[in-house]
């Protein structure tokens, strides 16, 4: 299942957030240091450490809790379901031993057994199909939110580049100077855009 730093990697392939040499970054641990515009070669550079991002984004961190709420809620019904039918399965052979079915009756029950297999296997699959649908909807919300704050964030800034990176590997960056680091900046900043919509989830717990 992919998650939030795979989607933030197709960012160096559009908008302001642009990779040097690939679009292929992963995620990560970091952590955030100065905000200081560096001039490299005439050109302005910056760095979001998506490992921090990942890590500090405080509306990223609920939209994973409440999604991992939702696969524990499914995987819990298809645990019952499982359960059901391998108690149904127990039953048709303790009563096929006992022979206490007649012939009709052990059919009939095989056959309403093999209906419950099939459903669990079609649940399964529209389940794991949601769970797909609902991560791939949290990424693209995310994605779109990093895009605009950082088109807001340049206004002033007038970065040529805004790059990221992550310690995990994966990224085009294989060093990066503190100096181009703004991830503590974009951390507040998305964490005080997001403030009103964190305290409505709160009051609805509530």
């Amino acid at each position: 299942m992919r998650n939030f730093s795979l989607v933030i990697s197709t960012l160096a392939c559009t908008g302001i957030l642009v990779a040097a040499t690939s679009c292929n970054n992963k995620s990560g641990n970091g952590a955030a240091a100065s905000t200081s515009p560096v001039t490299v070669t005439g050109a302005k550079i910056a760095y979001v450490n998506i490992d921090s991002l990942e890590e500090h984004y405080e509306l990223l961190k609920t939209h994973r809790e409440e999604f991992k709420k939702r696969k524990e809620q499914m995987e819990g019904e298809l645990q019952q379901s499982a359960q059901q039918m391998q108690n149904k399965a127990q039953d048709i052979q303790k009563k096929a031993q006992a022979q206490t079915l007649s012939q009709s009756e052990y059919e009939a029950a095989q056959k309403q057994y093999l209906m419950m297999q099939q459903s669990l296997e079609s649940r399964n699959q529209a389940l794991t199909e949601q769970l797909m649908k609902e991560q791939e909807e949290m990424n693209k919300d995310l994605k779109k939110r990093l895009d605009a704050y950082l088109e807001t964030y340049n206004k002033d800034k007038h970065y040529d580049f805004i790059l990221s990176y992550s310690a995990n590997g994966g990224s085009p960056i294989m060093y990066a100077n503190k100096q181009f680091e703004i991830t503590k900046d974009v951390i507040a900043g998305m964490n005080a855009g997001s403030k009103d919509e964190m305290n409505k989830k709160s009051d609805v717990k509530k």
